[in-house]
């Protein structure tokens, strides 16, 4: 059995704007910070034997204050960043209702599957699973983190787990939040989801 500990990261400095930020590389906020330091006091106790992250610096400063007390080098994957949302990237909802009405549709009722200029959430979903691939070389006790963002990992939660791909919207993943899935031979559980009890109630 191995012991996924799947982190989203903290709050960005560019949150308040509620635009869609995706393969866009936005820092964390001083209150995203905070919060990793706080992911890192609930994770204290964890022996956590590998940290693997996103590209992106808000899920790699996210890992890099989680794995500091553990003393583990975080390793970077291109495949657990965000999706890429192409044309739509940094705009926000009534934006893209005026330039794409028919995406924001989507948007709205949780149908949407491809972004103009983007990925499209089947190719997205190919490149996550690519991930699990760096799982095989891990010993059955170990306890791995995993911070990345939250369309890569409700689509990872959902390839563990033997979901079909659609159920990755049904999913919620907040900023700063916890899931834990133990995985066995042929099959894996879900302990935990969307844990953000531990966090203080801070706004930038």
């Amino acid at each position: 059995m191995s012991r996924l500990l799947l982190i989203r990261h903290g709050r960005t400095k560019l949150h308040k704007d509620n635009r869609f930020w995706g393969n866009t590389d936005v820092p964390l906020s001083e209150t995203g910070i905070r919060q990793a330091g706080q992911l890192r006091e609930r994770l204290a106790a964890e022996k956590i034997s590998a940290v693997y992250a996103s590209t992106l610096s808000r899920a790699l400063t996210t890992a890099e204050i989680i794995a500091a007390p553990h003393r583990r080098s975080v390793t970077t994957c291109p495949e657990l960043r965000e999706c890429n949302f192409g044309y739509i990237e940094g705009l926000t909802y009534p934006e893209i209702k005026r330039v794409y009405p028919a995406l924001a549709r989507e948007l709205n009722d949780g149908t949407a599957v491809s972004f103009p200029g983007g990925e499209n959430i089947e190719q997205l979903n190919k490149r996550v699973a690519t991930f699990t691939q760096r799982l095989a070389d891990h010993k059955a006790k170990d306890t791995i983190a995993i911070v990345a963002h939250g369309g890569p990992l409700r689509l990872l939660i959902c390839s563990l787990l033997g979901l079909e791909q659609k159920h990755w919207i049904q999913l919620r993943i907040d900023l700063a939040a916890l899931s834990i899935v133990e995985t066995y031979p042929g099959t894996a559980i879900l302990n935990l989801l969307n844990d953000t009890s531990f966090l203080t109630p801070e706004e930038d």
